[in-house]
């Protein structure tokens, strides 16, 4: 019986990059092997172990059998008969399908240095295509591994497109969907996971909403590029440089959704495309069951992103109905995650690309005057109003005051 250090631990140790787990592959072993030794059987598809003192993963080498539909239709061998280059050969990518031996000794018998090496994301075999899950992962690995260069091979990519067209993706469950889409979202190029499903016309299938959005014009005046779709990646890529939080991420990620279907030459689109965009969201995370934190974020943004791009025209009621929207005093953390995503969106429609963003100066500024209120001297100076209206009425003299102070400033 002998193990191995085998997939992502391997490939990002190559690449000096942190190892943050450690996976096991374990040869000329039966179940009844490991039992014996003190490892505890988990899972359910298949004979994964847990080490008994370091907690990490080992399974049995297995070969895989397509014999149904989508990524749960295979059947597996993990006979003690299965060899360590039979189980790499059912992996999806070469960079992924190398093991090291306990000595150290790197086992790569389908050219993943090679492709480390040259920075190539390529598919180990035509068994690749039996698992329509393999497309999302492939995406997610260009966005994890694009800043440092890596591209999908050609004939990878070719192989994706007609995977797509077979219709196997319509067999991925929303859960899945969700997993691949937010580890791509904390990866250091998310706009690239966007990129690679709409090159092999994967994104019209899980998220077509997005690719609606790709060719929609609107006015060159406030985005050169003239393209939503477009606009989307630069924001993604923008709030990347910000933010690791997916929360974040998905919601610049989903910000515009309405706009595939309003009139961007109307004047009245801003509203129309809000409207529209909530309720776009809401299908979103229902399909993919999309955590209410990052929903939640989401639809404040899509429905303040304008407002608060144009915060110095507002009155004092409308921006106090935002704040109270956000829930900014009780949740900053939350305020926060919205400025940032909204920041996002305005690097590209304002003075922000120079360092500038007023917008949240001005809302700290007017949270800060907010936490220095005595209330107790507040309610006493008025027993005819109730509570409630005498908190709001000094709240919005504090947004008229600092409105005016902001005006004399322009002035």
């Amino acid at each position: 019986m002998d193990s191995y250090l085998v997939g992502g631990a391997v490939r990002d140790k190559l690449l000096q990059l942190p190892v943050k787990d450690k996976d096991w592959v374990v040869v000329g072993a039966r179940i009844e092997d490991l039992v014996a030794k003190g490892y505890r059987q988990v899972g359910k598809g298949f004979p994964v172990f847990l080490h008994p003192e370091t907690n990490q993963e080992y399974a049995l080498a297995r070969t895989e059998k397509k014999i149904g539909p989508g990524y749960t239709g295979f059947v597996f061998d993990t006979s003690e008969k299965i060899t360590l280059e039979q189980d790499l050969f059912r992996r999806d990518l070469t960079i992924n399908a190398m093991a090291e031996s306990r000595t150290g000794e790197v086992i790569d018998p389908y050219g993943g240095q090679e492709d480390l090496k040259n920075k190539i994301l390529r598919h180990v075999s035509s068994a690749f295509s039996e698992d329509p899950l393999r497309v999302l992962r492939v995406a997610r690995f260009a966005a994890r591994l694009n800043h440092l260069g890596f591209k999908v091979a050609q004939e990878t990519m070719e192989l994706m497109v007609s995977m797509v067209a077979s219709g196997e993706l319509d067999t991925l469950v929303a859960e899945r969907v969700w997993h691949e889409t937010e580890a791509a979202l904390t990866s250091p190029s998310p706009q690239e996971f966007i990129r690679i499903l709409r090159q092999c016309e994967a994104l019209k299938i899980v998220l077509p909403e997005l690719d609606a959005l790709f060719g929609v014009r609107q006015p060159e005046k406030r985005h050169p590029e003239n393209d939503i779709g477009i606009y989307m990646l630069m924001c993604l890529e923008q709030v990347a440089k910000k933010s690791n939080d997916s929360a974040v991420r998905y919601a610049t990620m989903v910000h515009d959704v309405g706009k595939a279907f309003t009139d961007q030459s109307k004047s009245s689109s801003d509203s129309e495309h809000e409207t529209l965009g909530l309720s776009l969201q809401r299908k979103i995370a229902k399909r993919l069951r999309v955590p209410n934190e990052h929903a939640n974020l989401a639809a404040l943004v899509c429905e303040h992103r304008s407002k608060l791009l144009r915060i110095e025209s507002l009155g004092p009621s409308e921006i106090l109905n935002m704040l109270e929207s956000l829930d900014a005093l009780r949740r900053p953390e939350r305020l926060e995650k919205f400025l940032l995503a909204c920041e996002a969106d305005a690097k590209y429609q304002s003075n922000i690309e120079k360092g500038e963003y007023p917008q949240r100066d001005y809302l700290t500024a007017i949270l800060k005057e907010f936490s220095k209120l005595n209330f107790e001297s507040l309610l006493a100076s008025d027993t005819q109003n109730s509570p409630a209206k005498l908190v709001r009425n000094a709240r919005l003299t504090i947004i008229s005051n600092k409105i005016a102070q902001l005006a004399a400033t322009n002035a």
